[in-house]
């Protein structure tokens, strides 16, 4: 308890600095800098973020109150208190999407020529088609399922778009009764419906449609109320690995599971009755807390759908075009390798590179290994296209398929079995630990002897999130990491602890323990009046340990700036506690998704990029891998990208003392590290000339 108290005074709850995170997002949503879809399309990735959130991590506080847990989290919180305020955080972020949707975004669409119309707003014509619409393509596949004696309240699943009706039977004698009926939406019908005729482009709701007509699937009954809402479910995946002899069939086992997993949350339409309201419930079953009552579409993620169907290229971002590494793309990308090591950055460098990297080892004669890590790919992958090649060109392939990964099991579980059917050897993880590392190793017979080349990145193998996320590609045929990396694919394909790692270092355990020496390092220097320093960038920072060691480092007198895009707990620049901790989170076009840890090191900096973030489940409950910059131009490159991230003043937010964010003020110049890096410059423009012309 007293260490709690102690903490309290300079840590957030992880929670509510997620729920701020997403509020930076929100902010996007709002900033007139980004073209108008865009901004919906920001709007629409904050539901899908809070539904995740709300699956994940909220359902398991909740499942820690339902077992009367008696446990704080570092802040000094107990399950129950913690439920409460985040809660209530959520459902005051619900209320600012819902605003924003309907007083700022529907408006401006509107003037743009984008209609999206409640069905008592149409024109007779258009009224008249949608009627015939409903009756032709949406009827017919609806199914009313009542709920009484004899049909009990049907199963609604996960992330579901649903309708309750109230309806009234009986006689003047016995008087009316309430009976309810449910119509799960179904979800190969197109939430947005177009319509034919009007000024511009003019839409409306699937759900809005049938609760106009839902008159025709219940005769002779009296309607009292239809009213729409949106659920979801725990969707933890609780997996024995312990007592399962098949890691493959439980995954699978417990998918189907999930599926019916409790109810964790309900968004009904603001009209609903209490008497609806109240009958889902109990039928759910639902406690009151989890239910939140809007003004508008109960699901928003339908903005996606609409953005597709819009088409208006001038109300989007204009495309970019990536640098693209000639070098690289060749057949002579293994010998460009071996005489030096190569930095992308992407999107601005583009990820083709990468695809080609697999692609030359599965075609080229004198390949004869590939081993690789999966995490999530995209659904035509052309990295596991080259795998199932290579392992037809009589390669011995290997494939880590992580298929616990979250809510990609079934894609990785079905892309595990692909691979299998063509003769790769696929790993589906280790038991009780995901594999989250990012790497390949390709093996060559050159010249009478093994050489091995690598790439370790800081994202998914996947080209898709690669035009959206931004990362950090290495390649590299350096022999000491060539022997660390085979080390840990023993490690992950049989029984063999890595030993005496040269130069990577892997989770569990390992990163921490690097890092925390390093941050001990810098402190020491500080404290003998030595230069020294601390730059980190990750997605994440929540793991007390490290918290501690970089607040002792800040008090012995070590700068130490923190690039963090999400969650950040540790509050900085309070009087003689962290007042030499700066925190920055960059919030834009791209996702930032790279992780990079630069120490000063006595004037010789020590950098690396790593697959973790700075939280428990990466540090000591996964697989992940951290690998040093060897070569100085990289290092100076991925320095300069750090100081030009850190510079920014554009997508910018600074964290206060208090744990809350502002917006940078651009009172000097104006500096967006995302634009500056699509122009293919940094703040310094040091490396300008790397990127002189398009190879």
């Amino acid at each position: 308890m007293a260490e709690n108290e102690k903490n309290s005074k300079h840590l957030v709850n992880r929670e509510i600095s997620w729920l701020r995170f997403n509020d930076r997002v929100l902010a996007q949503a709002r900033d007139i800098r980004h073209p108008l879809l865009e901004r919906a399309r920001f709007l629409s990735i904050t539901q899908k973020n809070l539904d995740e959130w709300f699956m994940v991590r909220l359902a398991s506080i909740h499942q820690m109150v339902q077992l009367h847990l008696i446990t704080q989290d570092p802040t000094g919180l107990t399950p129950s208190a913690e439920l409460d305020l985040i809660s209530a955080a959520a459902g005051t972020q619900l209320k600012k999407q819902h605003s924003l949707y309907a007083r700022s975004l529907i408006p401006m669409l509107a003037k743009s020529g984008v209609n999206v119309l409640a069905v008592a707003d149409l024109q007779p014509d258009q009224y008249a088609w949608l009627q015939n619409y409903f009756k032709q393509e949406i009827l017919p596949i609806l199914t009313p399922m009542a709920d009484d004696g004899t049909r009990p309240f049907p199963f609604l699943s996960n992330d579901s778009l649903n309708l309750g009706i109230r309806l009234a039977a009986g006689s003047k004698k016995k008087g009316k009764i309430d009976r309810y009926a449910f119509i799960q939406v179904p979800k190969n019908l197109q939430r947005v419906i177009q319509l034919p005729t009007g000024d511009g482009q003019t839409y409306v709701l699937i759900e809005d449609t049938i609760q106009e007509f839902i008159s025709l699937l219940f005769n002779h009954y009296d309607i009292q109320e239809v009213s729409a809402f949106h659920i979801l479910r725990d969707m933890e995946l609780e997996i024995a690995e312990e007592d399962s002899p098949n890691l493959l069939k439980e995954v699978q086992t417990q998918l189907k599971k999930r599926e019916r997993g409790q109810v964790i949350r309900l968004v009904a339409e603001k009209q609903m009755s209490r008497k609806l309201e109240k009958h889902l419930e109990k039928a759910l079953p639902l406690n009151k807390r989890r239910v939140y009552r809007v003004s508008g579409p109960v699901d928003l993620a339908f903005l996606d759908t609409l953005i597709k169907q819009v088409q208006r290229p001038e109300l989007m971002y204009t495309p970019f075009k990536s640098r693209l590494a000639g070098d690289l793309m060749g057949s002579r990308i293994f010998e460009t390798i071996a005489d030096h090591d190569v930095i992308l950055q992407h999107p601005y460098d583009d990820y083709a590179p990468v695809v080609n990297f697999i692609n030359r080892a599965a075609d080229d004669t004198e390949t004869m290994a590939i081993k690789m890590t999966l995490y999530r790919v995209s659904d035509q992958s052309p990295i596991i296209a080259a795998l199932a090649r290579a392992a037809a060109n009589g390669k011995q392939v290997t494939a880590l398929v992580e298929v616990k990964a979250r809510f990609d099991e079934e894609n990785n579980v079905h892309w595990a079995g692909e691979l299998e059917k063509e003769g790769v050897h696929v790993i589906y993880g280790l038991p009780n630990l995901k594999v989250h590392a990012k790497m390949a190793l390709v093996v060559r017979r050159e010249f009478g002897k093994t050489t091995r080349y690598m790439h370790i990145g800081t994202g998914n193998y996947n080209e898709i999130t690669a035009r959206l996320y931004t990362d950090i590609s290495l390649f590299t045929a350096n022999e000491q990491l060539a022997d660390d990396v085979t080390q840990i694919f023993n490690y992950l394909t049989g029984y063999s602890m890595p030993s005496e790692l040269k130069l990577a270092y892997i989770s569990p355990n390992g990163i921490a323990a690097r890092l925390t020496d390093l941050i001990d390092q810098e402190a020491a220097h500080a404290a003998a009046g030595q230069s020294s320093g601390i730059w980190m960038k990750a997605n994440s920072l929540n793991d007390t340990e490290i918290i501690d060691h970089l607040v002792s480092a800040g008090q012995a007198g070590v700068p130490i700036h923190l690039l963090i895009r999400g969650i950040e707990t540790l509050k900085p620049e309070i009087k003689s506690v962290t007042n030499k901790i700066k925190v920055h989170s960059i919030v834009g076009r791209f996702l930032e998704h790279s992780r990079i840890y630069r120490f000063a090191n006595g004037q010789q900096p020590l950098t690396y990029i790593a697959s973790a973030d700075l939280m428990p489940r990466n540090l000591y409950r996964r697989v992940e891998l951290m690998v040093p910059i060897l070569d100085p131009a990289c290092e100076a490159e991925v320095a300069e990208i750090f100081e030009t991230m850190w510079a920014d003043t554009v997508n910018m937010w600074k964290m206060k003392a208090d744990g809350s964010y502002i917006k940078h003020s651009k009172r000097r110049r104006s500096v967006d590290s995302q634009q500056l890096f699509l122009d293919h410059k940094f703040v310094s423009d040091k490396f300008a000339e790397k990127f002189i012309g398009d190879q």
